[in-house]
């Protein structure tokens, strides 16, 4: 359990679970507690400036106050070691009587020796002290206050144990014509009004910090979820192009390997096709001219002497198989030479086709013709015309002819062509090898990105083709 709670804390799967996680959630992780910290920061920072800043104009205004009511008692503390018996009688019945008696809780004054010239208690009266760094600072010609912040200094007992609140002041007396400080007051007033207001400054500006500080996070949190969320469609449109551009390259090397497959057929179904015509002047037209050039040596036209009805049968024989040899030679080439079929549409195309496969074989074929289909390629022109061609010429010779058809159809930019009869059939699994014709077609359609289909059976043989307008106007 150990083992498997160490390997889910690991470094590598936290940056992988941080990472897994999207820029919005982690902008308000991290933001919120950045925010935090910078808040808890700011905020005491500004609190303690307005604390310093309330203390120091209270304890101002007090300190004035009781130095315009004390410094008229006083004598020259410049040149006084200690306070004679009128003057503390007065101070006792000053500050222990009206506003002053009820707002301090105790008053002293200091001789820069750390003598204690007067106190509310009578026993630290003549005493000697050594000098705290407040009463140095107050020395120095700085008033110093502090709010609950009472030294331990002996002293400050009575004041530490009351649990009031106290505003603790230490306010240098100065000499009225040279500016001198002579003597330090330190008193401390009961502060519970100050302690009020105190709170509510700290509260408004703790409000004032956190209510910024939210604004300023729901603002940036606002425009980056707006960004985030324009980065998650972007990023998912980029996914789902990037999975097109795949199945496209994907696509593309399909079509490259069948391209490539196509190719190496093409190559070797062209020399069968050579040695196809090759036989076929072998066995057809040469033949008949080397049997036209056999009767050229016959007796009948060598001798003079031969009857001239002989001679007119072997020219006769000769000229039969001369005409024989070039029809067949004819036949041959018309199967070859391509009508002009660049200017021709679909429908012109087919019917060239039909008629020119009706007029070499009497045979009538019927067809069946859609709307009208976009425009073509030249190289898907010649592909559908041989289509036609070859599956006509097969079903004539396999299926001798019988009730040949042709059909056309569109299905958006889906075009198909359908070529059939009604012959004996044949199990299309045992096509010999030397059966180029169909094997010619197949390459010519997929050569093309299209569809080659045959189904044979008794009643009949269809071969079909399939071509994708849009595809063959880029071919």
């Amino acid at each position: 359990m150990l083992t498997k709670l160490k390997s889910m804390l690991s470094p590598v799967r936290l940056l992988a679970g941080w990472n897994s996680q999207s820029l919005a959630k982690q902008f308000l992780l991290i933001g919120g507690f950045v925010s935090a910290c910078a808040m808890l920061l700011v905020g005491a920072f500004v609190t303690s400036l307005i604390e310093d800043a309330v203390t120091r104009n209270s304890a101002a205004s007090t300190a004035l106050y009781v130095d315009s009511v004390i410094a008229p008692l006083l004598p020259d503390m410049q040149t006084t070691e200690l306070l004679d018996d009128t003057v503390t009688h007065a101070l006792d019945e000053t500050l222990g009587e009206g506003a002053l008696g009820s707002r301090l809780m105790s008053f002293r004054l200091w001789r820069s020796d750390g003598t204690i010239l007067y106190s509310n208690d009578k026993n630290l009266m003549g005493k000697q002290f050594p000098l705290s760094h407040d009463l140095k600072t107050a020395f120095a010609g700085t008033m110093v206050a502090q709010f609950n912040q009472l030294d331990d200094d002996v002293e400050s007992v009575a004041e530490r144990n009351s649990g009031k609140p106290l505003l603790e002041i230490y306010n240098p007396v100065l000499q009225p014509w040279s500016g001198k400080v002579v003597a330090v007051s330190e008193f401390y007033e009961v502060a519970y009004d100050f302690e009020r207001s105190l709170n509510q400054a700290r509260m408004r500006s703790w409000l004032a910090v956190a209510l910024f500080t939210l604004t300023f996070f729901l603002v940036l949190s606002i425009i980056v979820l707006r960004g985030s969320r324009t980065i998650e469609s972007q990023r998912s449109a980029l996914k789902a192009r990037i999975g097109e551009l795949s199945s496209l390259l994907q696509q593309n090397e399909i079509l490259h390997a069948r391209v490539q497959r196509a190719s190496q057929r093409a190559a070797a179904l062209n020399e069968s096709y050579l040695r196809r015509i090759g036989a076929d002047l072998h066995d057809g037209p040469a033949q008949l001219v080397a049997y036209a050039s056999l009767r050229l040596d016959s007796e009948a036209l060598v001798n003079p002497a031969a009857p001239a009805q002989n001679r007119e049968q072997s020219l006769a024989a000769i000229k039969s198989s001369l005409d024989d040899a070039m029809a067949d030679i004819r036949s041959i080439c018309s199967g070859l030479v391509l009508p002009h079929i660049e200017s021709a549409n679909l429908t012109e195309l087919l019917q060239r086709a039909v008629r020119a496969h009706e007029q070499r074989t009497g045979v009538t074929v019927g067809l069946s013709l859609s709307d009208t289909a976009p425009e073509l390629s030249t190289s898907a022109k010649i592909c559908i015309y041989r289509f036609v061609q070859e599956a006509l010429n097969n079903g004539y010779r396999h299926g001798e002819g019988a009730a040949q058809q042709v059909r056309q159809a569109i299905d958006g930019g889906q075009i198909t062509i359908a070529v059939s009869d009604e012959g004996p059939g044949f199990d299309p699994a045992y096509i010999p090898p030397s059966s180029i014709g169909l094997a010619g077609l197949r390459e010519r359609v997929e050569s093309l990105g299209g569809i080659f289909e045959l189904k044979s059976s008794e009643s009949g043989t269809v071969v079909q083709m399939s071509l994708n307008a849009m595809e063959m106007e880029q071919i």
